[in-house]
């Protein structure tokens, strides 16, 4: 891609993102995340009805009678999106690919979180961390967001959540709002979700919201006869007859048990999450997933 198409996808991203932060996410982010953190912001005598917990004893004692602490909601905020950059997000059958839904995803949740004052981050990963940049704020910093959403290429095309997942909890000190933007496809070969452990370990640590992305053809195996299907991120190819029924119904059966243990793990790592198609309109999806935190 030259600079000028760079450019002009940048701009065009641009204005879609932020007129959709500005009519529709402005509110329903500052709901979200209203409140998230709180910071230290003076003592005062105590007052009927006030929390024993907040008693500051230290003050207390030096005047002989009860102080309280005070705190208020921290204005800025902290937004990590964690990007799947692996093979499988090239995939789409609708004009849109999984890749162009991340991007624009990205792009409404950094302009949003740029509207609160607050602060986006992005971890690039696919079996390992890609390339990470720091929090920062400004339109200038959310526009290097996108065009490394447009441009960067990975070293490697498989996948491993955990990886951006131990990389966000050794990285970020403070509590954040973290995005993790994928298909979500990891699992071993019985079914079991790689990444839960340190899911759990990155949930009790920073505020995680998971926006899993897919294509509805990924859902179903169409008959089309014989066709060969390339695995994009080990780039095996297998020869498969899909004009066979058991061979679709197998399929279908897989992908249902997949959703389901993706469902389950999420559930007990207690992580708020929504799925996405690319033929999707997200506006309400992302708004759902807002109104759930």
């Amino acid at each position: 891609m030259d600079t000028t198409e760079l450019l002009k996808k940048v701009r065009k991203i641009e204005i879609k993102s932020r007129g959709l932060s500005r009519q529709i996410f402005a509110g329903e982010y500052h709901s979200a995340f209203k409140g998230r953190g709180m910071s230290f912001s003076e003592v005062r005598e105590y007052q009927y009805g006030d929390e024993i917990r907040s008693i500051d004893w230290n003050v207390t004692a030096r005047h002989n009678t009860p102080y309280v602490k005070v705190f208020e909601e921290e204005r800025e905020l902290t937004v990590v999106l964690l990007i799947d950059v692996s093979g499988s997000r090239l995939f789409g059958t609708t004009g849109k690919q999984k890749k162009d839904l991340i991007t624009e995803l990205s792009a409404v949740i950094s302009f949003s979180a740029g509207m609160n004052n607050d602060k986006v981050g992005v971890i690039f990963f696919s079996d390992k961390v890609e390339k990470f940049i720091p929090p920062k704020k400004g339109r200038s910093h959310t526009l290097r967001i996108i065009r490394e959403l447009l441009e960067f290429e990975p070293q490697s095309k498989k996948t491993a959540v955990s990886e951006a997942l131990i990389f966000l909890t050794n990285a970020i000190k403070k509590r954040c709002s973290a995005f993790i933007l994928s298909d979500m496809m990891d699992f071993s070969d019985d079914g079991q979700a790689r990444f839960e452990h340190a899911l759990k370990i990155a949930a009790n640590k920073h505020d995680i919201g998971i926006i899993r992305t897919y294509d509805h053809r990924e859902t179903t195996m169409p008959n089309v006869g014989i066709v060969a299907l390339l695995d994009a991120e080990t780039g095996k190819t297998m020869w498969v007859d899909t004009a066979l029924s058991a061979v679709r119904n197998e399929y279908e059966s897989w992908w249902k048990q997949t959703a389901a243990a993706l469902k389950q793990t999420l559930a007990r790592c207690k992580v708020d999450h929504v799925s996405i198609s690319t033929a999707d309109d997200y506006v309400k999806s992302l708004m759902a997933l807002f109104k759930q935190r």
